[in-house]
């Protein structure tokens, strides 16, 4: 997949120069021609690197980089100023703000392209050595300390957009016997099996993480309570027939799901969202597990 490199800049002059400069780079090139639409691009793109004007024309460029650096959507963003004068202030004033590098217009063909290439080279590292560190040995699904930071900034930006965001707690039935019965390396790949299957059914947006043991947990973004209880009833069916565990131990394997949603017009914390889908959880093992639980009435959302 192609990097992304955003260009905040009123003048489109700037936008052909840059994109002509950089092209050979094979980047895919995003336009915003405001600071506001910048932002929103940068929130909506998930650029990989940003070239800022210092003066984009509707406000301060370094205002624009302070309110990408103190969004958690944006803030692992590089930030390039691209600025028509060389002022040692507006330099160190950048630097300050979270910028990684300052670009004097007119631009040096092969300095540009080599500074863009250097904080390309840099993002993707780091996002490599990121991936590496939010993933569970086991199942390769997201780890805990990932769904914690995700779970928050989902309901974060669930409030500022007026979106809601569901929440689907998944615990296999009767895990410890499967361990008892099989051993331990089959509880193993019973829980990578799972993972597996949970991968081809969600949603792109959807996250999946393991939560711990033998349960895991998906972050329905933009999901109302109806959507979430039907995605938790589809998960459900698709594991009572998936032929991989049916074979693997020659029995069905089942969970029990439990489902809460945050409505952006409640101030829903990621804790108290968490303890509703674990008590939706533990309502489904009471009730004879093999089933969905929800935190609110499922009869009365619309699917």
């Amino acid at each position: 997949m192609r990097q992304k490199v955003l260009i905040i800049d009123d003048s489109q002059v700037i936008h052909r120069v840059i994109r002509a400069r950089i092209e050979d780079l094979n980047v895919e090139t995003l336009d915003a021609f405001t600071g506001r639409d910048g932002i929103a691009a940068a929130r909506r793109q998930q650029p990989d690197l940003i070239l800022l004007d210092v003066d984009p024309g509707d406000e301060s460029g370094f205002d624009i980089c302070i309110e990408l650096k103190q969004d958690p959507a944006t803030v692992h963003i590089p930030v390039i100023f691209i600025s028509g004068a060389e002022d040692s202030f507006d330099k160190v004033k950048a630097f300050e703000i979270g910028a990684v590098d300052f670009v004097i217009k007119p631009f040096d063909p092969a300095e540009l392209k080599a500074r863009v290439r250097a904080a390309l080279r840099t993002k993707a590292l780091m996002d490599m050595l990121t991936t590496q560190a939010q993933l569970d040995g086991l199942t390769g699904l997201h780890n805990r300390g990932y769904f914690d930071k995700r779970l928050a900034q989902e309901l974060s930006a669930g409030r500022r957009y007026g979106r809601s965001v569901g929440l689907l707690l998944i615990d296999v039935d009767h895990f410890k016997s499967i361990n008892d019965s099989f051993g331990h390396p089959t509880g193993d790949e019973v829980l990578r099996k799972l993972a597996d299957l949970l991968r081809c059914v969600m949603r792109e947006s959807d996250i999946a993480c393991r939560y711990g043991g033998e349960e895991m947990a998906i972050i329905l973004a933009e999901s109302s309570p109806g959507e979430a209880y039907h995605a938790a009833l589809r998960l459900l069916e698709e594991i009572r027939r998936c032929e991989a565990l049916l074979t693997m131990l020659g029995r069905e394997v089942t969970v029990s799901i439990g489902v809460a949603c945050a409505k952006p017009e409640k101030k829903v914390s990621a804790d108290t969202l968490l303890r509703e889908a674990d008590r939706a959880l533990y309502k489904a093992k009471a009730a004879g597990r093999n089933r969905v639980a929800t935190a609110f009435d499922a009869n009365m959302t619309a699917a």
